[in-house]
């Protein structure tokens, strides 16, 4: 399979207002509005509802004092909701910025009470699209409040596994929930790794079969797209590695040995994001070698054509200068070319021209000139 083009890659910026207050909200123009989903679940059962503004989020919460919730919002196209947000949980408006900016780095940041996270989201989309978008949470007591940028359903399989309601995804708390979204964005990482792989491969074998220009430019989008994936994941493993070693309530040391498993897995993605792009680069250099070799051959075989011609040429402009024989009064002109009148010249010329190019063909081929043409 080949990228037909150049890769698109799917990234929505924030918007910079240089020199502007901490703290301030700045919402993209193009951001989407927010989608609330609030799952309220303990060990017995699982409530959700949607909604789209802040009364959504404070309903679901009175009504399920004794839960833990989850608080899944899909678009951040409303600067009121975040900063209702802000006030209901009192989180920090530096927090409030870095989920509006979302250009971040992964990152583990604890406050008085509560405890913040970043990630990188990557995937390809239906138009073979590499979306690289941001996904925050912000973890207090009971409540952990999530944010992404697009409505995809990333996390489907956090959610089958709290209807399910097997394990103890609904009793080990909202610090457990922050680790299970952790830890489907590295498993997404697989999978995304995966298709790298598959294409690397393909690529791989196309330049054995039929090398051309096409290849190369899928190569280097390849690597291009590894290095975005890199680009996530080491700062993803800083991540874990600082929630292990945090002292905050809301990451307990059960959760932490789930952790300890997940920067295992981010290891290893690190691992096959680096051998993709070695490979990746391996190509490309075996490509241009290949396209250096045939330029040799094709050089090798002029330079063939050249050495066999070059006597015959110069053979050819020898007898080519028209010297008389005699002059006006048809005195022998001495030292001129005594063959132009020789008989059957012509035939001679063109026979020891002739042996001329065989001897040389000969030469070459006991040289082994021919075996790779």
């Amino acid at each position: 399979m080949s990228y037909n083009g150049r890769v698109k890659y799917k990234h929505k910026r924030g918007k910079y207002e240089v020199g502007s207050q901490p703290g301030t909200i700045n919402i993209p123009e193009d951001a989407l509005k927010p989608r609330i989903h609030v799952y309220s679940f303990n060990e017995h059962e699982l409530l959700s509802s949607k909604g789209s503004d802040m009364e959504t989020i404070t309903r679901q919460i009175d009504k399920c004092k004794e839960h833990t919730h989850w608080i899944k919002i899909n678009g951040l196209g409303d600067a009121a909701l975040i900063e209702d947000i802000g006030t209901f949980l009192g989180i920090n408006r530096l927090v409030l910025e870095d989920i509006v900016n979302t250009h971040q780095r992964a990152k583990f940041d604890e406050y008085d009470g509560y405890v913040f996270g970043t990630s990188r989201i990557l995937y390809f989309n239906d138009e073979q699209e590499l979306v690289n978008c941001q996904f925050s949470s912000i973890v207090k007591d009971n409540i952990i409040i999530s944010f992404e940028q697009d409505y995809s359903d990333y996390f489907e399989a956090v959610k089958t596994r709290l209807k399910a309601g097997k394990g103890v995804i609904r009793t080990a708390g909202a610090g457990y929930i922050f680790y299970a979204l952790t830890d489907t964005i590295l498993d997404n990482y697989f999978v995304l790794l995966a298709q790298i792989g598959d294409r690397v491969d393909t690529t791989e074998d196309r330049l054995y079969k039929s090398a051309d220009k096409s290849i190369m430019f899928d190569a280097q989008q390849l690597k291009r797209t590894l290095i975005i994936i890199r680009r996530a994941c080491w700062p993803e493993r800083d991540k874990i590695n600082d929630m292990i070693r945090s002292e905050s309530p809301e990451i307990s040391k059960e959760i932490k040995i789930y952790l300890r498993d997940a920067y295992d897995h981010c290891i290893q993605a690190m691992d096959m994001v680096e051998s993709y792009k070695e490979v990746t680069s391996s190509i490309i250099d075996l490509y241009l070698s290949m396209v250096s070799n045939r330029m040799n051959e094709i050089m090798k075989v002029l330079t063939i054509i050249s050495v066999i011609f070059i006597p015959l040429t110069f053979i050819a402009g020898v007898y080519g200068m028209n010297f008389s024989r005699q002059d006006a009064k048809g005195r022998l002109i001495p030292d001129n070319m005594p063959e132009l009148y020789a008989h059957h010249g012509y035939v001679y010329t063109l026979i020891g021209m002739f042996v001329l190019a065989v001897i040389q063909l000969v030469v070459f081929w006991k040289k082994g000139w021919f075996n790779k043409l």
